[in-house]
Formats: structure tokens, sequence, C-alpha cells
């Protein structure tokens, strides 16, 4: 089963999927697909972490995340945008090797039984990137949302901390 939750910063995305997580087991995991780039980002994370309680399986990967032991696991996914900028970064800003290689690792762990809750932004929806490279990056993360969206058992879009079901 693949579950998308989807929305703005600081909606509640990451709260409404872990809680989703606790609510179908006991015991889930938690796939954290970040690299730490700098100071500000790394407490991001440390909050993270430190909102999750001791029984959540953590791991930490950027990629290939289908080679994890996910098999008959509730796995919470944080976050899509954080995974594309790696495929992003690892293809020189090309968008079509990048989405590419996204699609295929998003195909490979659909295939593996268990239940997937994927966090992603809705870059779009906020402001007009002023770069070229944020436009395509913008543009990535779009198709990305809509791909995942279309895979998915069920999608959700999170405003101001409710979730709103879109499928």
């Amino acid at each position: 089963m693949l579950i998308f939750v989807t929305g703005g910063v600081r909606s509640g995305k990451s709260s409404y999927a872990q809680k989703r997580a606790k609510e179908l087991c006991a015991d889930p995991v938690y796939v954290a697909t970040a690299k730490i780039w700098d100071e500000d980002f790394h407490e991001r994370v440390k909050r993270h972490q430190e909102d999750r309680g001791s029984e959540w399986t953590n791991f930490e990967a950027y990629r290939d995340l289908h080679l994890l032991p996910l098999k008959d696991r509730v796995v919470v996914i944080d976050c899509v945008t954080l995974w594309l900028t790696n495929f992003f970064l690892d293809h020189d800003n090309d968008i079509d090797l990048a989405l590419a290689d996204f699609k295929k690792e998003i195909n490979q762990l659909i295939e593996i039984p268990g239940t997937f809750i994927v966090i992603s932004n809705e870059l779009g929806m906020g402001l007009h990137a002023d770069t070229p490279v944020g436009r395509q990056f913008a543009d990535l993360q779009g198709w990305a949302n809509q791909y995942v969206a279309a895979k998915a058992n069920e999608a959700v879009f999170m405003v101001s901390g409710l979730p709103l079901s879109l499928k």
C-alpha cells in the first residue's frame, strides 16, 4: 500500500504521517532521505528525530531505498523533496534523468510488500523561483508528486495541520 502525504512547509505532513504509521503498527520504520548540508538543517533533523520515540526503526538513505529491510513493515519516507534533490544533484540538474531515476525507485518500492507513507512538499503553491535551476527543480517536484499520487492507494493534502483526502 502507498499513502501519499503532501502539503506546504510546516503544514503538518510529518506529524500526520507518523501518527498514521503508529496507528497501523507498534514498530514503524522512518526513512530520512536528506543529506545534512548545514548546521540549521542539522538542527531541523535533530528536532524530527526527537519527535519520534524508541519504537521507531530509523534509516538514513539518500537513494536505493528499496534495498533497505522494509518488507512487511509500515514505513514513513520523509521526504520526496530532499530525495529528489539528491537525484537532481547527482545528474547535474538534468530533470529528465532525475525524474527517471526517481520513478524507478518508486516502482521498486511499491513492489515490496508493506505500507509506505511517502511525504512530499507542494513547491508550486509557494513563491515562484527566481533562478532557472530553481524553476527546473519546482517542475521536477511537481512531476514527481503527480507520479507518486497516481501510484498511491491514498493521497492526503495537509493544510494548517488538517488532512484533506484527495483519494
